[in-house]
C-alpha cells in the first residue's frame, strides 16, 4: 500500500492506494484519523493521478472524480458508497432519500452508518448527505469542513 500526504483547503489529507486502487482518503479532523498503518510506503507517484483531480476538485474544474476505487467494507457499505457517488456534484439529499435509493427505505440509520464509514470522502461525497430538515449533520472532517465543501460546489455550479 502507498501513501502520501497532501494540502487542501480543508487541512492536510492522508492518501492511500494500492495496485487494485484507491483505498483512503482522511481528512486531518477524522475522529479515525489514524497515520499510515505500518508496513505502507510513503509515495506519491503512485498517487499522482488522486492529488491531481483532487486539486482540480478544489480549484473547481472537477465534478466527477474519474478514479479507480478500491475502498473495503461490507456489501451493505459498498452499495451505500456506490449510491453516494450517484448524488450530482452541489446536490444534497437526506440520509432517508439515500436509503429509498438503495431499496432499503427504512434503514436510514443503517445508511448514516455506512455513511460515516466511507474511506474515500470528496471522491465519494459523503458530504451531500445532510439531515431531512435540511442541516447539516455528522461528518468525519467535521461539520465545517462539510460546510466548506458545498459552499465550494455551490459556488462552482
Amino acid at each position: 500500500m502507498h501513501y502520501c500526504y497532501m494540502e487542501s483547503p480543508v487541512g492536510e489529507l492522508l492518501l492511500a492506494g494500492d495496485t487494485d486502487g484507491l483505498k483512503l482518503i482522511r481528512f486531518p479532523k477524522s475522529k479515525r484519523n489514524q497515520g499510515p498503518h505500518p508496513g505502507w510506503e510513503e509515495k506519491r507517484e503512485p498517487l499522482r493521478e488522486v492529488m491531481e483531480q483532487v486539486d482540480a476538485y478544489f480549484e473547481g474544474e472537477l465534478k466527477e472524480f474519474h478514479l479507480k476505487l478500491a475502498p473495503e467494507g461490507t456489501p451493505f457499505q459498498l452499495r451505500v458508497w456506490r449510491a453516494l457517488r450517484e448524488i450530482p456534484y452541489a446536490q444534497t439529499i437526506s440520509y432517508g432519500e439515500l436509503a429509498r435509493r438503495i431499496g432499503n427505505p427504512k434503514a436510514s440509520r443503517a445508511v448514516g452508518g455506512a455513511n460515516g464509514r466511507n474511506p474515500l470522502a470528496i471522491v465519494v461525497p459523503c458530504h451531500r448527505v445532510i439531515g431531512s430538515d435540511g442541516s447539516l449533520t455528522g461528518f468525519g472532517g467535521g461539520l465545517d469542513t462539510k460546510d466548506i465543501l458545498l459552499a465550494l460546489e455551490r459556488k462552482n455550479l
